[in-house]
């Protein structure tokens, strides 16, 4: 059954709903990032919040890229922590470079919540989202000692990068605004080729499973 998108206001509630709908669409945490994208939904165009420069923005947007900014937010934590103490030189090296791309995805998902009027406080915290980098896991990682170290954040960076793609694939299905469907394929493009470095990282195969 497909859900509808839910209004926007209130925002937090909206982009939980919306989310969780797309999550249960297109899979539980852990799917293949070539599972099928979420089917496509009726797309009704919802009032904005007062003051919001665009009409163009669906609750799946908005779900969406208040989503996607903090598991961004919380995997450059684990990523810049990796690039320090990851005892195999290439999962080090991974982390650096994945680090920075993902830096520089978060310049452009918090330029979009500027220009869909939202505000840069993350909706998502104390929320237990699946693909989210946790204050639990970089407390874990912050006390493994290698090569338990490498394991875990090998294993939080596959889910991570997994659930990341198969939200954005519903956005780029379902999503109402041009400019966060391009953004989000621009994001399943580069979490393809992550992907598929990292289960070639020494270890990877033991890690993963």
């Amino acid at each position: 059954m497909n859900p509808t998108d839910p209004p926007l206001p209130p925002l937090r509630r909206a982009a939980v709903l919306v989310l969780l709908g797309a999550l249960a669409l297109g899979g539980t945490a852990g799917c293949s990032p070539a599972a099928d994208s979420a089917p496509r939904t009726e797309q009704a165009r919802k009032s904005p919040p007062a003051g919001a420069p665009t009409a163009t923005s669906t609750a799946t947007d908005v779900g969406w890229v208040q989503l996607m900014t903090p598991m961004n937010q919380q995997a450059v934590k684990l990523l810049a922590l990796a690039a320090e103490r990851a005892a195999e030189p290439r999962v080090r090296d991974f982390a650096g470079r994945l680090r920075t791309g993902q830096e520089a995805e978060l310049v452009r998902l918090r330029a979009l919540l500027t220009r869909m009027g939202l505000p840069g406080t993350d909706v998502h915290a104390g929320h237990d989202m699946p693909g989210m980098v946790t204050v639990r896991d970089l407390e874990a990682a912050r006390g493994a000692e290698r090569p338990a170290f490498d394991r875990l954040v090998l294993v939080q960076l596959r889910d991570h990068l997994r659930q990341s793609a198969q939200v954005s694939r519903s956005e780029i299905t379902s999503g109402g605004r041009a400019d966060a469907r391009e953004l989000a394929a621009a994001l399943v493009t580069a979490r393809e080729t992550s992907l598929a470095e990292l289960e070639r990282l020494p270890g990877a195969v033991r890690a993963l499973g």
